[in-house]
């Protein structure tokens, strides 16, 4: 009998996908990784969630099934990559599913060679994104493997996947009210299908979890002050995995984060995401506030370009690129500077950059005042007009004498 490891988180798609492949034969391994959060569910209490997903595999009658914490993992080597690129893609979504696809892969990988499995599996669609970034990173790490797509291969809809669900005896969360796809880790939560297929349907409050609708948010905004140490974060004591189960739940309650995207899928269509991302986009924007301190204006200008890159390559499910792996060693550069303090104020959805300071900061008080303590030279940017628009008065001549000669 053949043995198939499949990426299973206990929600609608797996746990179908789980009972159908042992119908064809198969001994499953059922592999759940902890990525921090379970749905609404956070810290221990997603762990024990997730501990329940493993038991619901094991009771549909799973060959066997594993609980990998790779919570520190995440943080560290995917989501805070990405925060030192600044990484939105098309310049919204922090790519919090994203992120996650390339190390589930390499955990599936690994897990097929502990059990000699010759295949490994997922529930993604055909007209998904993240059947491209499994298979092409467990591609890259190992091509013998087989990679099943099993919803690809004989798509399911919505309904048909909860009628056979009823009919075997796999217990669901989804009704037909609410049918939303949901996937949750520490670096956010995203939300597709039912009514949010309508464009024009504004996302219901049912639809959110991490983030309070606008009458539940304190009516007093809230600063908080993120500390960075050679670009890594820092706040109230907490790094790493605690500061962003913190900041998931300190900006969510002023409602940070909230994301409703038309965004361009990898395969080519066009799909709306809604997404929650409240310590996601706490981090970024503290980030990208200190990068405006300490960097110079060129290193900006260059970074903001291989930064958009970044994102797309982990948006096409493109980790494993050596671009991404230059990038990385680009942004390590930086990393020296990147220390110093921003403080963010948090309301009503909105979080703005209200102080900065950094012993790199390329701000002069001196230069910038208007003040009686100016030490800038003003006579000098005579000078600098004429020759930054030296360019223009030629062509201008150019143009003017061409006027002059042309034939009636």
């Amino acid at each position: 009998m053949s043995r198939i490891v499949l990426a299973y988180s206990g929600g609608l798609d797996t746990s179908v996908l789980l009972k159908k492949l042992i119908l064809e034969g198969y001994e499953v391994v059922a592999m759940t990784v902890d990525l921090g959060e379970s749905d609404a569910i956070a810290g221990a209490g997603a762990t024990r969630a997730l501990e329940a997903v493993r038991a619901k595999a094991l009771s549909l009658g799973a060959y066997d099934a594993v609980l990998i914490d790779a919570k520190e993992r995440f943080i560290s080597e995917y989501a805070f990559a990405a925060l030192h690129a600044n990484a939105l893609y098309q310049g919204v979504y922090p790519l919090s599913a994203a992120l996650s696809r390339p190390l589930i892969a390499d955990l599936l990988v690994k897990t097929a060679h502990e059990y000699a499995a010759t295949a490994v599996a997922h529930g993604c669609t055909g007209k998904g994104n993240d059947q491209v970034r499994i298979e092409v990173a467990v591609r890259a790490l190992d091509p013998t493997l087989v990679c099943r797509a099993p919803l690809r291969e004989a798509p399911l809809s919505r309904p048909d996947a909860m009628a056979f669900a009823a009919e075997h005896g796999v217990p669901i969360a989804h009704t037909v009210e609410k049918p939303y796809s949901i996937d949750a880790n520490l670096w956010g939560r995203s939300i597709e299908a039912g009514v949010l297929e309508d464009l024009w349907m504004a996302p219901p409050e049912d639809a959110f979890a991490w983030t309070a609708v606008s009458y539940d948010r304190p009516s007093a905004p809230e600063e908080i002050t993120i500390t960075f140490e050679g670009g890594e974060p820092r706040c109230n004591g907490l790094t790493s995995v605690p500061l962003v189960a913190f900041l998931n739940a300190f900006a969510g309650i002023h409602g940070i984060g909230r994301i409703d995207l038309v965004e361009d899928r990898v395969v080519g269509l066009k799909s709306r995401e809604v997404y929650e991302c409240p310590g996601a986009i706490a981090l970024i924007t503290a980030h990208r506030a200190l990068e405006r301190l300490v960097l110079t204006r060129d290193e900006q200008r260059f970074k903001a370009t291989c930064d958009q890159r970044y994102a797309e390559l982990i948006y096409d499910g493109l980790w494993m690129q050596p671009l991404r792996l230059a990038l990385n060693a680009f942004n390590a550069t930086f990393a020296t500077r990147m220390s110093g303090r921003v403080r963010l104020c948090l309301h009503q959805g909105c979080v703005t950059v209200t102080g900065l300071a950094s012993p790199f900061a390329l701000y002069d008080e001196r230069l910038a005042t208007y003040g009686a303590g100016d030490a800038f030279d003003h006579h000098a940017a005579g000078g600098f007009i004429a020759l930054h628009g030296l360019p223009l008065d030629a062509y201008a001549r150019v143009i003017a004498r061409g006027d002059a000669l042309a034939v009636p």
